[in-house]
């Protein structure tokens, strides 16, 4: 009667402490920079391996998308962070009055990719060649590209996300990212080449975390746990990207499992994740000589202004410092 009685006072007083436990995980939303997808995949896989609730927390990913301005959902509060495609895009913002600070990078070599067809072997092979770039692209690598290889604004064209001009045409070159368009290229059955920008010495990171400053300083601890979450979750991620994808294609019922192979894949082979310097500091980290090449080119392209935005400011690297969270 006795063991009887414990049993059941024990069993309730586990049930009284996980319901506390689940009522102190602290909600923290992300917003993506694109439909769901594997180069997300770290943060939905510490969502469905439960590491973010290990470290209490509750976080939502929300998708962006094209129609989607992630900047001005941060700044209306629809957001406690969000996914910069790179930190340059980070600091034009804070240049342009937005109080946002990037947190880590989880990607140490920026996946944008130039795609040309077999006969081109370099880049310099492309100055005759008609380029296709996104409106976006002109105040951020095409600069960067011109200065580098001499090419010519009168050369482009606009990249409409569709990859039908490229292939139609062998004079042309578009715009990708090396785990989406080369693929789509490839399975239409289209002979390419791919170039990658960081691997040409292109500074930039990409997919950050990058949050309000207020938020920051208002929720210090819960922005650490986000990010040791999150490098805990890019780590679980290469080694098993099961759990991610599945939540990945619940997001964005039309990515494949064809697809996310072949991400993945590149995410590993280019060390996208696990190049740079995180195989000294750990995955997420920044090196703030970067952050000041960085500034650097994009002050003296007049896309940020010195004055109001140091080569620091747009930074708040305490989180990451002591992480090292080992490829």
């Amino acid at each position: 009667m006795k063991a009887s009685i414990a049993r059941t006072l024990l069993a309730a007083s586990l049930a009284l402490a996980f319901a506390t436990a689940a009522q102190a995980q602290e909600k923290v939303t992300y917003m993506t920079n694109w439909y769901a997808q594997a180069e997300h995949g770290g943060f939905y896989q510490a969502v469905a391996t439960g590491i973010y609730k290990k470290y209490g927390l509750d976080v939502t990913i929300k998708m962006g998308g094209p129609q989607v301005n992630i900047m001005q959902m941060l700044g209306a509060g629809q957001t406690d962070c969000v996914m910069g495609s790179s930190d340059l895009q980070i600091m034009v913002a804070r240049s342009n009055g937005l109080p946002i600070v990037t947190l880590a990078a989880s990607f140490q070599k920026d996946p944008q990719v130039l795609i040309a067809h077999e006969d081109v072997k370099k880049f310099e092979d492309m100055k005759g060649k008609t380029i296709l770039i996104a409106s976006s692209a002109r105040q951020g690598y095409w600069l960067w590209l011109k200065s580098k290889y001499g090419f010519a604004d009168e050369q482009t064209k606009p990249y409409t996300f569709n990859i039908q001009p490229f292939v139609a045409d062998k004079n042309t070159v578009q715009q990708g990212y090396l785990t989406s368009e080369p693929f789509a290229v490839q399975k239409a059955g289209v002979k390419a080449n791919t170039f990658l920008f960081a691997d040409a010495g292109w500074p930039s990171y990409s997919t950050t975390i990058s949050c309000m400053e207020q938020t920051v300083k208002d929720r210090p601890q819960a922005m650490a746990a986000f990010v040791k979450g999150t490098m805990e979750g890019w780590k679980s991620y290469l080694a098993d990207p099961a759990p991610a994808n599945a939540l990945i294609k619940k997001d964005n019922p039309n990515m494949t499992d064809e697809q996310l192979a072949y991400s993945v894949a590149k995410l590993k082979e280019m060390g996208i994740i696990t190049g740079g310097g995180a195989g000294k500091s750990g995955i997420g980290s920044i090196d703030i000589d970067r952050v000041r090449k960085n500034h650097a080119f994009l002050v003296d392209n007049k896309l940020v202004d010195a004055g109001k935005v140091g080569p620091t400011q747009a930074y708040d690297l305490q989180f990451i410092k002591d992480l090292k969270v080992m490829p």
